[in-house]
């Protein structure tokens, strides 16, 4: 009888470790909430990963399947569909909706995101003031401001990830180079993503 436990017993334990594998993240790791495992049925193909349940810190994005050679944690943006992606890994990714440069303002590239600001200040481009002199040359961070909740600054460029104070124009072509997002949703992407992170515009 001990024989048929014990065999049950090793049988289960197997099971179990063949079922499930531990997939280390950095401690710090917020897309993975700070626990620092997630766990992943290896019977499971990527696309069928419940990315909602793997990383518990997306609430305002939209988890989409979304294949990239790009890096868990790079920010993909596509001018064209007005779409922001936070890749995920495990074929998949967050996707928000945004607003790209208009018309004689698009640009394409790869940067590093360099810094990241709470409630940022404005300082309008000469050229920008050139166009609007009705500009300030400064505007202290707030819910007026522009710039929104929060940016994130994209190498040594004059680009950034940030809020806005004109939420009905998220979905089109309407910033001057910029990526704008609602506030509610760049303060999460603030939260997951980190300074170092590559942003891809195409």
């Amino acid at each position: 009888m001990n024989k048929i436990v014990k065999a049950a017993a090793a049988a289960a334990a197997a099971a179990l470790a063949a079922v499930f594998i531990a997939t280390t993240a950095n401690a710090d790791d917020s897309l993975y909430g700070g626990t620092g495992v997630v766990i992943v049925p290896t019977s499971t193909s990527a696309a069928e990963v419940d990315a909602s349940a793997t990383f518990p810190n997306v609430k305002r994005g939209k988890i989409i399947s979304y294949q990239t050679a790009k890096a868990r944690g790079s920010v993909i943006i596509s001018t064209k569909k007005n779409e922001l992606y936070l890749v995920l890994g495990y074929g998949k990714a967050v996707m928000y909706r945004v607003a790209t440069a208009r018309k004689g303002f698009e640009w394409k590239g790869t940067h590093k995101v360099t810094s990241k600001t709470e409630w940022p200040d404005w300082r309008p481009p000469v050229e920008m003031r050139e166009r609007h002199p009705e500009l300030p040359t400064f505007m202290a961070g707030g819910p007026k401001n522009p710039l929104g909740a929060r940016a994130m600054y994209l190498g040594s460029s004059i680009y950034r990830i940030h809020g806005t104070n004109e939420p009905k124009s998220i979905g089109k072509s309407a910033s001057s180079g910029c990526i704008r997002m609602l506030n509610d949703d760049v303060t999460e992407l603030y939260r997951l993503v980190k300074v170092g992170a590559e942003v891809t515009v195409f």
